[in-house]
């Protein structure tokens, strides 16, 4: 394929002599073209993965280097006076997921293609997306983040499916978005919507009316669920989508001449967390309108679905009111209600019913009883849920229960985002990596090789420059390319403990105030959303902000320490500041994290972890070894137990630690108090000092040991190469690629 003359057929005039969002359109339809052109007959059975997030990020790019024109399509345009940098920047990033949940199924979609599999993704075409954060005086305000336009990734099928509700019937819209594998075939990510919704309803402080469902259904993720309108709209959003896809699932499967009976030898759904639950009921609905015995159907669905369990936090396991069922999706109520008699009949363990005492339906016990495999995300997760968590359900399933470790879509995270990294790596180990992560490991040969460290270095460094230039230039946040660049950024949650991080900055401060000077300067850098009725997480944020203000304002200190808050977290953002970032904080209190991946693409990026035994940092400390990895804190045991006894009092290490209740006295003093507000600084002191659920007191002392020996080692320039050597060499094993094919041979079975 000539790609010049291509782009300028599309264009109808030269590359040079067109505008960037000419070429831009351009080149969305040539990829679309492109990538329709690798779709292939879909094999007899398919897998599901239904998500109510696919946080996919920027597509352009992603694409071209699956096709395996990015290169090409880049010297092209540059030969025609046009950066692909610039042209990258036109397009909009699809709101469509929030945080690890949603990137982790994107990258899921992208595997399942690569490794040449059957399968669809299933998800809601939400207008708005989760929401645009922006800083007001200090503080995180939410505003509406449309990303809909004429020309996208979306493609309108005319596939539409009536959703009953309490209330009302909606008729659905199928939208799908190609998902490009790496030199392979082309899959779907199917979005559903409702041609009814109405972006207008939605004010200046982003309230809309939460009981007008045909016109609010799915303009946002995640919609503020702080009040019972809210709830049930949550419910509404999940049961659409399951509908929906329950529907398409079955018309599907009829088209390949499954009679309904055999639906697990044609599908397998994978629910990825608890939102996508209803489907287990749904399907049994539709399976007996379609005239199956309601035993029969039950057995069928049972071996149709699987269940991804993304968490250890028994909140986050979702229960709703059987009236709230009630009301929203009447005809599920009957045949949840036999769900729960079943197992009631089989076990006397009220701890494993579907419908509690206070009568609440547990939605993850649905998914363990009426799904056939059940997985964890991560080795240290998988055993917590064996172990306490889910125990009474893995004594009874224990055939169930698997380990999936979790991985990213490394070309993403390297390829495209580092390609600095990639050409070196390129050069040093060949290209099979790009296909084979597991061949990253060849990069141990290089592990004493002084070329080789100085070249990772000078990567780096270009890494920060480029960081530089991309935040002054969209966000007016400078950062000093001569600093370690010290990062977290995750969603923003007591249990991953942004609060800790800061903690220690103001102890740093302090420091540095009384004359104790850090050898090289420190940035340290933050990204993160709170859920809008997360007040508490957004007085971690404000605090963060007053710190920004008075640190980086502060010339006795700011030569030596620097804080950023960046604005609105995102993909895009997170491809500038991953290739970029030396210490990569992953601080979460031990048995709380999942899995996490941002440890991953942080670790192929060659920063180095700091972080508690925690999720998969487990398995990244077991793979790079303790010269290789930071690692402080109690142990998961420590605080399990911790939790069983309840003896954890936050006030008795807070006067026990002069150290700590200085920084933590700092978060109301005169010198904060004037430049925030006094009532959330106050709210946060108080949470920390009387309840600290999260334990962020017991980990100080050892963080901050941990925080100096990191900044302590970084001062010597070749043995920091050679832990990075390590960490990019060891990172293959986190390949979502690894992941995806371990779910085919353990649970999906599809053949290619």
């Amino acid at each position: 394929m000539n790609v010049k003359q291509e782009l300028e057929k599309y264009l109808s005039k030269s590359i040079e002599s067109s505008s960037n969002e000419e070429v831009f359109y351009s080149l969305l339809e040539l990829t679309k073209q492109l990538a329709d052109g690798k779709k292939q007959e879909e094999t007899k059975k398919k897998v599901y993965y239904i998500s109510a997030e696919f946080l996919i990020g920027k597509l352009l790019s992603n694409n071209l280097i699956n096709l395996g024109i990015y290169d090409e399509v880049k010297k092209v345009l540059a030969d025609n006076g046009k950066s692909m940098a610039e042209i990258e920047e036109i397009e909009v990033e699809p709101s469509l997921g929030n945080g690890g949940l949603g990137r982790l199924a994107a990258c899921f979609l992208d595997s399942i293609a690569t490794l040449g599999l059957s399968g669809a993704g299933v998800g809601l075409n939400y207008h708005l997306g989760l929401f645009k954060q922006v800083f007001e005086d200090r503080t995180q305000k939410e505003k509406a983040n449309p990303w809909i336009e004429d020309k996208s990734w979306l493609r309108k099928t005319g596939v539409s499916y009536p959703v009953s509700f309490g209330k009302c019937t909606l008729n659905s819209t199928l939208y799908e978005i190609d998902v490009t594998g790496y030199d392979n075939r082309t899959n779907k990510l199917c979005l559903f919507d409702v041609d009814t919704v109405d972006d207008t309803i939605v004010d200046d402080k982003n309230q809309f009316d939460k009981t007008d469902i045909e016109k609010n259904l799915t303009l946002f993720l995640y919609p503020d669920d702080s009040d019972e309108d809210g709830r049930k709209l949550r419910i509404y959003q999940q049961y659409f989508m399951v509908s929906n896809a329950a529907q398409l699932i079955i018309d599907e499967c009829k088209a390949k001449g499954s009679d309904l009976s055999d639906l697990y030898d044609y599908a397998v759904i994978q629910i990825n967390d608890t939102h996508p639950t209803m489907v287990i009921p749904e399907l049994i609905r539709l399976l007996v309108a379609e005239g199956m015995d309601m035993d029969a159907a039950i057995d069928v669905v049972s071996k149709t679905c699987a269940y991804t369990n993304h968490t250890i936090l028994a909140e986050a396991l979702e229960k709703w009111p059987r009236h709230y069922l009630m009301e929203v999706v009447p005809q599920l109520v009957p045949i949840i209600e036999v769900l729960d008699d079943k197992v009631r009949r089989r076990f006397d363990d009220e701890r494993v019913a579907i419908i509690d005492k206070n009568d609440l339906v547990h939605m993850a016990h649905i998914d363990i009883h009426y799904g056939y495999s059940v997985n964890g995300v991560a080795y240290l997760h998988t055993e917590i849920l064996k172990d306490s968590e889910l125990n009474h359900f893995y004594n009874i399933y224990p055939e169930k229960f698997n380990n999936k470790t979790n991985g990213i879509t490394f070309r993403r995270w390297l390829l495209y985002c580092n390609e600095n990294l990639t050409n070196a790596l390129t050069d040093w180990i060949g290209d099979g990596y790009k296909k084979d992560a597991m061949e990253l490991e060849k990069l141990l040969a290089f592990e004493n090789d002084k070329e080789k460290w100085d070249a990772l270095l000078a990567i780096k460094h270009q890494n920060k420059l480029n960081a530089k230039e991309y935040f002054k230039r969209t966000q007016g946040i400078e950062l000093n390319e001569n600093s370690i660049f010290d990062i977290q950024v995750k969603r923003l949650h007591e249990y991953k403990r942004q609060q800790l991080n800061v903690l220690y900055v103001i102890h740093k401060y302090l420091e540095i105030k009384a004359g104790k000077i850090p050898t090289t300067p420190i940035t340290v850098i933050f990204g993160a959303k709170a859920a809008p009725a997360y007040t508490i997480a957004k007085d971690i944020i404000h605090l963060i902000l007053c710190l920004q203000e008075i640190i980086n304002n502060d010339p006795d200190v700011s030569p030596y320490l620097n804080v950023v808050m960046v604005e609105n977290y995102n993909v895009t953002l997170a491809e500038k500041l991953i290739p970029a970032c030396d210490i990569s904080e992953q601080i979460s209190l031990a048995s709380k994290e999942a899995s996490g991946t941002g440890n991953m693409k942080f670790m192929l990026n060659g920063a180095i972890t700091l972080g508690t035994e925690d999720g998969a940092n487990v398995e990244i400390h077991q793979l790079v070894g303790d010269d290789n990895i930071f690692i402080f804190g109690a142990s998961s045991d420590e605080i399990i137990e911790h939790y069983a006894k309840a003896d954890y009092v936050s006030r008795t290490y807070y006067e026990n630690n002069p150290v700590l209740k200085k920084a933590v006295d700092f978060i109301v003093s005169d010198e904060v108090i004037k430049v925030g507000n006094s009532e959330m600084l106050h709210r946060l002191y108080n949470e920390l000092l009387n309840k600290d659920w999260f334990m962020t007191f017991i980990d100080f002392d050892s963080y901050v040991a941990a925080k100096e020996l990191a900044y302590k080692e970084y001062e010597n320039r070749d043995a920091w190469a050679k832990k990075m050597v390590v960490n990019i060499a060891k990172a293959g094993f986190f390949s979502s690629d690894r992941t995806i094919a371990e779910y085919n041979k353990d649970i999906w079975k599809i053949e290619k």
